[in-house]
C-alpha cells in the first residue's frame, strides 16, 4: 500500500483530518489495503459492521435493491471518502450493498483500531457527528427530490453538478448517469435526447455537454415549484 497515498486520503477525509497526524499513522498501520474490480462488492445489507474503508483511488456506490429488483442508489463514494462508518460506530449491521464502479483501492480500518483512536482524541467525534450531519441532510434532500423533481429535473440537476454549472464535459457515461438517477439506461437515453432537442445540451463522442446551464436550472425550478 503507498503510505503517501494512503496519507493524503485520511488528512483531506472530513472524519480523519480531525486527528493528530501521529493518529492518523496510526490508524494506516494498522490497516489493510482492499482492491476490487469493477462491478465487485465489497459488503452486502446485513453483513457485520467490523471495519470501515477509505477510498484510495476508484469509485464506491452505496444502495440496495427493492423487492422488485429495482436498484437504489444513494451515493457514490470517491478519493478520500470513507464507507461503512456508521454500522461501525453503532456496532449494527450494514443497511446497504457496496460495490464499486471501477477498479477501486480502499484502506480497511476495523472497529477497534478506530474506537480505540477516537477514545484517545475526542476532537474528531465532534468531525465524526458534523459528517453524519452532513449525510443526513444529504438524504433528506435526496427524498425531496424524489418528491417534488421528475426525471428531467433530476437528470438537469445531475448535469449541471457534474459539468460544473457548463464549465466542463460531463464525467460521467450514460450508464453511470442512470444509475444515479434510478433510471434505466433506455430512459436516459430518451431524456438526454429531448433536452438536446431543446437546446440545453449536446452529445458527442466526448460524452455530453451542457450548453445552456440557464436552461437546466429553469427546468429544475420549474418541476420544484409545480
Amino acid at each position: 500500500m503507498s503510505q503517501t497515498v494512503a496519507t493524503a486520503a485520511l488528512a483531506h477525509s472530513r472524519l480523519f483530518r480531525a486527528l493528530s497526524a501521529a493518529a492518523r499513522q496510526t490508524l494506516i498501520e494498522r490497516g489493510a489495503e482492499v482492491r476490487l474490480a469493477p462491478d465487485e462488492r465489497l459488503c452486502a445489507k446485513g453483513d457485520k459492521g467490523d471495519a470501515l474503508y477509505v477510498i484510495l483511488e476508484g469509485e464506491i456506490e452505496v444502495g440496495v435493491a427493492t423487492a422488485g429488483g429495482k436498484q437504489v442508489r444513494f451515493a457514490a463514494l470517491g478519493p478520500g471518502d470513507v464507507a461503512g462508518d456508521m454500522a461501525v460506530i453503532d456496532g449494527g449491521p450494514r443497511s446497504a450493498d457496496m460495490t464499486a464502479q471501477r477498479r477501486t483501492r480502499l484502506l480497511r480500518i476495523s472497529r477497534d483500531a478506530l474506537l480505540e483512536t477516537l477514545a484517545t482524541e475526542p476532537e474528531a467525534l465532534l468531525a465524526l457527528a458534523a459528517e453524519l450531519v452532513r449525510r443526513l441532510r444529504t438524504a433528506d434532500a435526496l427524498i425531496e427530490g424524489a418528491v417534488l423533481h421528475d426525471l428531467g429535473a433530476k437528470l438537469a440537476q445531475l448535469l449541471l453538478a457534474e459539468s460544473g454549472g457548463g464549465a466542463r464535459p460531463v464525467p460521467l457515461t450514460q450508464v453511470e448517469m442512470a444509475r444515479r438517477i434510478s433510471v434505466s439506461r433506455e430512459k436516459l437515453n430518451r431524456k438526454l435526447a429531448t433536452l438536446r432537442d431543446e437546446g440545453l445540451l449536446e452529445m458527442g463522442r466526448t460524452g455530453v455537454k451542457v450548453v445552456d446551464p440557464a436552461g437546466l436550472e429553469a427546468l429544475v425550478r420549474r418541476r420544484g415549484e409545480d
